[in-house]
């Protein structure tokens, strides 16, 4: 088998969502005045990722769209009733600050380069394609993708199948010939696993260290370890390096 494609996560796979979340939102709650009511910005910080994670596991699981996510993130936050109008109005001053703090990972323009002659690549992502495109392009990547598919205009999101399935059917190939490359063991290393690409696990950091229970899927600490994998297509006949 040959891999002939990669497909790839954006928010902590090429890109530092975490750093940029984490510094956009202490600027911004910096310039709102809201540390008092949690006594540190680090618990601020803390009570916002927690909000954050809930209200995308119910966009994830199609109770919300991707927009009301983003309004019940504020509310919930600030504990009180917003309009529609007030809460895009506070969420879009958060994303003033957090988009001034983007950046990508240092191994990612090294690796499509290296790829760049030999496989083709598109973006899978639990997002919308608004918002993944104009992180793309400010950040120079979006020429480098054939296709980005986002979860709000697919109606279905990682780790079911249908979503990497979409992405092999965008570039016209089966799955065995494609790679998928995110952060997230679950997510995205059990999903494309068992939608039957060959999944690769970029683990950044200890924290996201878990168990996806034997799942075959390739677990790196760089992307720079990405060339020799897709090259060689280690997934039949090799154990799995996850865990």
């Amino acid at each position: 088998m040959t891999i002939r494609a990669v497909v790839w996560d954006v928010d902590d796979t090429l890109f530092d969502y975490t750093t940029a979340d984490r510094e956009g939102m202490r600027a911004h709650l910096v310039a709102e005045g809201l540390f008092q009511g949690y006594g540190s910005a680090e618990a601020a910080l803390v009570r916002w990722r927690e909000i954050t994670d809930h209200q995308w596991a119910r966009f994830s699981a199609g109770e919300v769209d991707f927009v009301t996510q983003r309004r019940d993130r504020t509310r919930v936050f600030l504990g009180r009733q917003l309009t529609d109008d007030e809460a895009d109005a506070w969420f879009q001053r958060y994303i003033r600050h957090y988009e001034a703090a983007w950046s990508l990972f240092p191994d990612v323009l090294p690796v499509l380069e290296a790829l760049s002659g030999s496989h083709r690549h598109a973006v899978l992502s639990n997002s919308s394609i608004t918002v993944q495109e104009h992180k793309l392009r400010t950040l120079g990547l979006l020429d480098r993708f054939e296709a980005v598919l986002c979860a709000a205009e697919l109606g279905v999101s990682k780790p079911e199948a249908g979503a990497f399935l979409a992405a092999c059917e965008a570039l016209n190939l089966p799955p065995r010939d494609v790679a998928y490359v995110g952060d997230h063991p679950e997510i995205d290393g059990r999903g494309a696993a068992e939608a039957g690409l060959l999944s690769v696990w970029i683990d950044r950091g200890p924290a996201r260290s878990r168990s996806a229970d034997g799942a075959v899927v390739h677990r790196i600490s760089t992307l720079a370890e990405l060339p020799a994998l897709v090259r060689a297509d280690t997934r039949f006949g090799a154990p799995s390096t996850f865990g």
